[in-house]
C-alpha cells in the first residue's frame, strides 16, 4: 500500500491541528494531590499563641498538605502550590522538601518553582522551625515533626506528580461579605494610614475571596484554590486539640461534598485548599472584642481597666464555643468558594513561569521610589518590641504588657531584662523609631539564631494569575500596596491588563508580621512585631518588583545566599516517651447501651502516648457499623463529629494514661449497632513497641 506525497501532508496538518487545537482547550497539565502531616497531637506545645501551658492534648482532625502541579504545554515550565494545615512554612521544611524531590525527580521540583503556603491554623504541633523564638515556647526543635511534615509535602507533591493530566484553570473573584467572615482585629493602627487610601477601599480589612477551579480532559473536576484573609484563630488559646481551624474545616467540607460523605477525610481524589493571604490584622471572630462585664475594650490599647488579659475576642459560635466558631467561618468560607467554583468561566491562559530569590532583609537599601523619603534608607536588624508581649485580642499575652507600647517609659523594667539577653546598639534603637526594643532577636544566636534575617521571596506565574509568596504575615493595608506595587510592574512591563494578583501569605519560611510604616507608628501587636523596622514593607515591595519585572521581560534574577544551616545546634530539652504502663486498650469508662441520633457517645480507654506512633494516613480512632458483612467504618479522627483526648494519670510518677473519644452523632446516621475503636502503639520499659488495639461494647443509635 502506499499514500501519495499530498495525503501525507493533509494527514499531518491534521494531526497538527487536532493537536493544536488539544492544547487550546487544555495548555496545562494539572495534578493533585493530599497527605497526611499530622504529628504529635499530645505533650508538644502548639504552635500560634505562644502560650507554654497550651500543650496539645489530643486531636479534633487531622492536618493535610494539598498539592497541585500546574504544567505549561508549550514550555514544559512547571509550579508546584502546597497550602499546609501549618501555622506557617519553614525554611528548613523547603529545604527536606526541595532535596527529598531532587532525589526522587532531578531538576523538576526547586526552591524556585516549588510554594508551600501556611493555612496559619494556631493549633497544630509546634517544633519545626530552627529559629529559637519559634520553637522556646515547645522546649526546642522537635525533629520528628519536622520530617513527618516534610515527607507529607513530598508525598502530596508526589502524587500530584503523578496524576498529571491534561486540563484548563477557570478563575472567579468575588466578595465575602455576607454573612462577616473577618474583622480588623486593629483598627486604630489601620486608621492611622492616609485617609485619602483609605478611602479607595469599603472595608478596614480585605473581603476579596479568589477562586481557581481545576479542569481536566479526564476528570472533570480535579481541585480548588481558595485565597482568603482571615486569621486561624477560631480556636482560642484555651484549645489543645491539634486542628486545622476555620479553613482545614473549609478544605474538609468541600471535600468530602466532592468526594462523597461516604469517603474518608484525605483520601479522595478531589483536593480543596483555602489559602490564607495578608491577614496580619484580620480576625475571624467577628463579633469583636469585649471586657468582661460586656463593655468595649479600649479602643487603642485593646485592654480592660489597663489590662489586656480581660479582653477578649469573641467569635459567632453560642458562647463563643471553639467549636462553633471554626464551624461557622469554616462553613462561610466553603459555601462562598463552592458558589465561585460552579460559577467560574474566565479561563487562565498563557505561560508558567516563576521567579525566586533570597534577601537578606536587615540589611536591604530601600530606594526613594519605594520608601517615599528624599534619600535611601535601610532596614533593621531583627528586634520585637514591647507590644509584641502584650499579645492581640485573639489571645493576650502575659504580665503588664499592653498594645499600643511606642515609647520606652512604658516597660522600663522589661527592656532593660529583656536587654540583658542582648542589649540592642543605639544605631538599631535608632532605625526602629518609635518601636521599643524588648528583644533585639537579631543579634542572639544561642542555641541558634532567635530570629532569621535572609529569608525567601517568590512569584509565580499561571496565565494571567500571579501569586506572590511572601515569608510573613502582611496586614490588610500593607498587602494592598505589595499588590498594587506588582501590579504596576508587571503592566508597565507589557503584562495583561487582566491580570490577578493574590498573596500567599506565610509561604516557604517565617518572619512575623509586616504592616505599612503608618501602622507601624502606632505600635500595635503588628507593628511591635514587624521584625526589620518601618521599611520592611516597602523593602519587600522593592525587591519583589524585581521579580515581577524579571518575569515580565524574561530575565533571570540572582538565586541568594541560602540561610545558615543551623541543624547541628538546635536542641530538644522536653523529655522522651519513657514507657507505657496499665491494661493498655482496656475499657476504663464504656459507652450507654443506646443513644439517640444527635446525642454524644463517649468512651474512655486505658492508652499509651500519641508520641509513640502519629499513625500518619491512618486513625487512632473508628466508629464502626454493624452490616451483614461485618462491621464498616462511618468515621475516623478526620472526621469533623468526632474528637480524640489523651491525658497522663495525675500522678506523674505513674506512665498510665487514658484516650476519650468521643462522637457526635450526626443527623444522617443510619439506625442499627455501633462501636468505637481505639488503635495505638504502647512503649514498653526496654523501649520495644507494640500496636494495640480496644473495642468499646455494642450500642445502638435510635430516633
Amino acid at each position: 500500500m502506499t499514500i501519495s506525497y499530498q495525503k501525507l501532508v493533509g494527514v499531518l496538518l491534521i494531526f497538527f491541528l487536532s493537536t493544536c487545537n488539544a492544547q487550546n482547550a487544555y495548555p496545562y497539565k494539572i495534578g493533585s494531590g493530599i497527605y497526611d502531616i499530622t504529628g504529635p497531637v499530645a505533650e508538644v506545645g502548639l504552635m500560634g499563641y505562644a502560650n507554654v501551658g497550651q500543650i496539645g492534648a489530643g486531636l479534633h482532625f487531622r492536618l493535610r498538605a494539598r498539592a497541585f502541579v500546574i504544567v505549561d504545554q508549550i514550555t514544559q515550565k512547571r509550579v508546584a502550590y502546597v497550602n499546609l494545615d501549618l501555622c506557617f512554612a519553614t525554611i528548613w521544611l523547603k529545604k527536606l522538601v526541595v532535596e527529598s524531590l531532587q532525589s526522587k525527580l532531578p531538576n523538576l521540583y526547586t526552591y524556585e518553582n516549588v510554594l508551600l503556603s501556611g493555612t496559619h491554623t494556631h493549633s497544630g504541633p509546634a517544633g519545626y522551625s530552627w529559629y529559637t523564638t519559634y520553637d522556646i515556647m515547645c522546649l526546642g526543635y522537635k525533629k520528628k515533626n519536622l520530617e513527618t511534615i516534610a515527607n507529607g509535602i513530598v508525598q502530596a507533591i508526589l502524587k500530584a506528580h503523578q496524576n498529571l493530566e491534561p486540563g484548563r484553570i477557570l478563575i472567579k473573584s468575588d466578595e465575602l461579605v455576607n454573612p462577616a467572615s473577618n474583622i480588623n482585629r486593629s483598627p486604630s493602627a489601620y486608621l492611622n494610614n492616609p485617609a485619602s487610601e483609605r478611602a479607595s477601599y469599603k472595608y478596614d480589612v480585605d473581603k476579596d475571596a479568589h477562586v481557581i477551579r481545576f479542569e481536566g480532559q479526564i476528570t472533570k473536576e480535579i481541585g480548588v484554590i481558595n485565597w482568603f484573609a482571615v486569621h486561624g484563630t477560631s480556636m482560642n488559646n484555651t484549645n489543645r486539640l491539634t486542628s486545622g481551624d476555620n479553613k482545614g474545616y473549609a478544605s474538609y467540607l468541600f471535600e468530602m461534598k466532592k468526594n462523597g460523605n461516604s469517603s474518608l477525610p484525605g483520601m479522595g481524589p478531589f483536593v480543596a485548599a483555602f489559602t490564607n493571604s495578608n491577614e496580619g490584622d484580620v480576625s475571624p471572630n467577628v463579633l469583636g472584642f469585649f471586657c468582661d462585664n460586656g463593655d468595649p475594650c479600649d479602643f487603642y490599647k485593646s485592654t480592660c481597666d489597663g489590662a489586656a488579659q480581660g479582653c477578649h475576642s469573641y467569635g459567632p459560635g453560642k458562647n463563643n464555643d471553639n467549636f462553633e466558631n471554626v464551624e461557622m467561618i469554616g462553613r462561610q468560607q466553603f459555601e462562598k468558594a463552592l458558589s465561585m467554583f460552579e460559577n467560574a468561566t474566565v479561563p487562565l491562559t498563557g505561560s508558567v513561569d516563576y521567579r525566586h530569590t533570597f534577601i537578606n532583609m536587615e540589611n536591604i537599601l530601600v530606594e526613594p521610589a519605594f520608601s517615599g523619603l528624599n534619600t535611601t534608607v535601610q532596614t533593621c536588624k531583627a528586634s520585637l518590641g514591647d507590644s509584641f508581649a502584650a499579645g492581640t485580642v485573639d489571645g493576650a499575652g502575659d504580665f503588664d504588657f499592653t498594645q499600643g507600647s511606642n515609647s520606652t517609659n512604658d516597660n522600663p523594667f522589661w527592656n532593660m531584662f529583656g536587654h540583658l539577653l542582648s542589649a540592642p546598639p543605639a544605631e538599631q534603637v535608632k532605625c526602629h523609631y518609635p518601636k521599643p526594643i524588648l528583644l533585639y532577636t537579631g543579634g542572639v544566636h544561642i542555641p541558634t539564631a532567635w530570629s532569621p534575617s535572609i529569608l525567601p521571596i517568590q512569584l509565580l506565574k499561571i496565565g494571567q494569575l500571579y501569586i506572590i509568596g511572601v515569608p510573613a504575615e502582611f496586614t490588610t493595608m500593607a498587602g494592598r500596596r505589595l499588590r498594587a506595587t506588582i501590579k504596576s510592574a508587571l503592566l508597565a512591563n507589557g503584562a495583561p491588563q487582566d491580570l490577578v494578583i493574590v498573596i500567599a501569605g506565610l509561604s516557604n519560611g517565617y518572619s512575623q508580621y509586616v504592616t505599612t510604616p503608618e501602622e507601624y507608628d502606632i505600635q500595635r501587636y503588628e507593628g511591635a512585631s514587624t521584625l526589620f523596622g518601618p521599611q520592611t514593607l516597602n523593602a519587600y515591595r522593592q525587591e519583589i518588583s524585581k521579580l515581577a519585572v524579571a518575569i515580565a521581560t524574561n530575565k533571570t534574577v540572582a538565586p541568594g545566599d541560602l540561610p545558615v544551616d543551623y541543624s547541628s545546634d538546635i536542641i530538644d530539652i522536653s523529655p522522651g516517651v519513657l514507657f507505657d504502663d496499665g491494661p493498655i486498650g482496656d475499657v476504663l469508662t464504656d459507652v450507654n447501651k443506646s443513644y439517640k441520633v444527635g446525642s454524644l457517645v463517649s468512651v474512655t480507654f486505658y492508652s499509651a502516648s500519641p508520641r509513640n506512633n502519629y499513625r500518619i494516613q491512618d486513625t487512632f480512632l473508628t466508629v464502626e457499623q454493624k452490616v451483614a458483612s461485618g462491621w464498616k467504618v462511618i468515621a475516623t479522627d478526620s472526621h469533623w463529629e468526632t474528637k480524640f483526648y489523651w491525658r497522663r494519670h495525675e500522678n506523674i510518677e505513674l506512665e498510665e494514661s487514658y484516650a476519650t473519644i468521643e462522637w457526635n452523632i450526626p443527623s444522617t446516621t443510619e439506625l442499627g449497632t455501633y462501636r468505637i475503636r481505639h488503635f495505638g502503639t504502647k512503649k514498653s520499659i526496654l523501649g520495644t513497641e507494640t500496636e494495640f488495639v480496644g473495642t468499646s461494647s455494642e450500642f445502638t443509635v435510635t430516633l
